[in-house]
């Protein structure tokens, strides 16, 4: 399989294991130089699309945030050919008006992580990315058109904050969270926007607010209870929303994250070595040859 622009990728989270209205569907085993995919990948066809995707905890929810193999799901979604990834996530809301179960489409991470890799520049090569915006404009603005179209209610952009887990927050840490305007709390999209970006993925974030954390003197602190009570609303809703952005023409865009390692490599080409090249070679052929 080759890079098509017509080539889709979705992850999925809590509660969104696979997609339902695929045509002419197999499921396909990836092997990565970063280990295997949390689950095997599901390919198939929704309208003219070819769409590939990869349960983010596996299935029956096997890998907790931080045993999440992120660096081989990428990279396995990037040798299949996919340009654009919409990622679905359960998450907490941190601020009033954003209800449960209403999909915020993010565009800002702050990232809180401190056990896992988010790189795949390591090793003897290093490469320095612009995160200034991490989330794609052009896969943004499809969701916020199909949810315009399809009338489905998002929050048009927010600031997605990411801890480590597995545990939820103290209330200490809530309020901190809360007094510097985040807008919604979770586990895994910013280590995977530092990895689209890198692979020179388009990526986009559906998050699902399905609790309170545990911030609000009105709700219940958040429990594993109190997110699957919401969750089945939250992912009919994203699965509408992607559908609708498959189901229409779509242009290509041109936000530059196909070109996001163009003059991002820092090590002298020289001392590359051919270990590294064959490693990485999906994302950095062209840059090195």
């Amino acid at each position: 399989m080759t890079g098509d622009a017509r080539r889709w990728g979705v992850i999925g989270g809590s509660g969104l294991y696979g997609m339902e209205g695929l045509e002419d569907v197999r499921e396909v085993e990836v092997e990565t130089p970063y280990g295997v995919p949390s689950d095997k990948l599901t390919v198939g066809r929704m309208g003219d699309h070819e769409l590939v995707f990869v349960p983010r905890h596996g299935r029956g929810h096997r890998h907790s945030p931080s045993e999440v193999p992120y660096r081989a799901n990428l990279f396995a979604l990037k040798s299949l050919g996919v340009s654009r990834i919409f990622s679905v996530s359960a998450v907490g809301s941190m601020k009033e008006d954003i209800a449960l179960g209403v999909p915020v489409i993010v565009d800002q991470f702050i990232d809180r992580t401190h056990a896992r890799k988010s790189t795949f520049f390591e090793d003897g090569i290093v490469a320095h990315v612009s995160m200034a915006d991490p989330v794609c404009p052009g896969l943004r603005g499809l969701l916020l058109e199909a949810a315009a179209r399809t009338g489905i209610d998002v929050v048009d952009g927010g600031t997605y904050v990411c801890m480590e887990g597995p545990q939820f927050s103290s209330r200490g840490e809530s309020l901190m969270y809360r007094s510097i305007g985040v807008d919604v709390i979770g586990m895994t999209n910013a280590t995977e926007a530092k990895l689209a970006r890198e692979a020179e993925i388009c990526y986009a974030t559906i998050a699902l607010p399905t609790d309170f954390d545990c911030w609000h003197d009105g709700h219940d602190d958040v429990s594993v209870g109190s997110v699957l009570e919401i969750l089945g609303r939250g992912t009919e809703r994203a699965r509408g929303l992607i559908r609708s952005v498959l189901d229409h023409d779509v242009a290509d865009s041109d936000c530059g994250c196909d070109g996001a390692l163009e003059g991002a490599i820092m090590t002298d080409r020289g001392l590359v070595s051919d270990e590294t090249r064959c490693r990485l070679g999906p994302l950095v052929d062209r840059y090195l040859d």
